[in-house]
């Protein structure tokens, strides 16, 4: 673990099809950028057809910190590590955004500090949800509440520390690189799986519960069954690679689904099985109920709903994962650093 302060900074932004929302998003980040260090931005596009690299060139012009690569593979994974391997030899740190978070005055500068005060290899931060559609907003309120995330450090939590998985914001290189960076194989849940990497390997992560993001949900019931479903899918391949890296609120869910799946199945001949899926029910209608009264808006009436899509879809693609996915279990010695051979991507 390196105890030297930060000089230089390699700021990485995948895209996608992301018009609407790159130019905030850069100008955002160009905000009250660390005075001590040397900054380079880097916008990793996967191949978008609605003007994001032109938006990009443009505004490269103006801000000369900036500038944007092809990303062949177009998944986020392999775009951060191809500007780890390509533009970041020098840089201290490896700070990783999305182009469709919200971020705050200063982020990058507050990363580092953070960094530097706690001597972690790597930073998390919170991100709370936000919304314009009537979906948006209950999918943001219950995505904050036990119901919707079931108490997740990283999701509407304020308090900070070291942790074990949270929204990645900022690596020491170093640490990036030892532990091979992002394994491209995986679409989602890569972030997770890096982190049982890292930690195996000695790094320690740290949650700053002040430096916050805003995060637009998926605005679809059909999006956001597509979204957790991939999430759960992703979550089985990191729990076969990493044995123990489930935690109980993880596990609840495909355990109640299976569990419900089974009381409706029965319930022909056990009524009273009907218990259990009908407390759930009950305690989805209490929340929507409950976060209706709270924002005073009917909106908060699609929380139960949008809660049981995501807990359905996660489930199903968990329990499908550990079906038909097969992993070998990860150990310390097959460790290869991103630019050897045989590294994680």
């Amino acid at each position: 673990m390196s105890t030297e302060a930060v000089r230089n900074i390699l700021v990485v932004i995948p895209t996608l099809n992301e018009a609407r929302g790159i130019e905030a998003v850069v100008n955002a980040l160009h905000e009250d950028l660390p005075a001590d260090a040397r900054v380079s931005m880097v916008v990793v596009d996967g191949g978008s057809t609605d003007g994001t690299v032109g938006i990009v060139q443009r505004l490269s012009h103006k801000r000369p910190l900036l500038s944007v690569m092809h990303n062949d593979k177009r998944i986020q994974s392999a775009a951060v590590n191809l500007a780890a391997r390509t533009a970041g030899h020098d840089a201290d740190v490896l700070v990783r955004c999305d182009a469709h978070a919200v971020y705050p005055r200063g982020y990058v500068r507050q990363l580092v500090e953070t960094l530097d005060r706690t001597q972690a290899d790597a930073v998390v931060v919170p991100m709370d949800s936000t919304g314009h559609s009537c979906l948006q907003r209950a999918v943001a309120w219950v995505s904050d509440t036990p119901v919707g995330s079931g108490g997740s450090a990283h999701r509407g939590g304020r308090r900070s520390g070291f942790i074990d998985h949270g929204h990645h914001a900022a690596f020491r290189m170093a640490s990036f690189r030892r532990a091979g960076g992002y394994d491209e194989s995986f679409t989602h849940n890569e972030d997770a799986e890096l982190d049982c990497r890292q930690r195996r390997l000695g790094s320690r992560l740290y949650l700053d519960a002040d430096i916050r993001l805003g995060y637009h949900p998926r605005d679809s019931f059909r999006g956001l069954a597509r979204q957790y479903f991939a999430y759960g899918r992703g979550r089985s391949r990191t729990v076969r690679r990493h044995p123990g890296s489930m935690r109980a609120r993880q596990l609840a869910l495909p355990v109640h689904f299976a569990l419900s799946a089974a009381c409706l199945l029965l319930a022909a001949w056990l009524p009273w099985l009907l218990l259990w899926p009908a407390l759930y029910v009950a305690v989805l209608g209490a929340t929507s109920l409950g976060l209706a009264f709270k924002h005073q808006s009917p909106c908060g009436l699609l929380a139960g709903p949008a809660a049981a899509t995501m807990h359905a879809a996660w489930a199903l693609g968990f329990l499908l994962g550990l079906a038909t996915l097969r992993e070998q279990p990860w150990h310390a010695s097959m460790a290869r650093g991103l630019d050897a051979p045989g590294a994680a991507s």
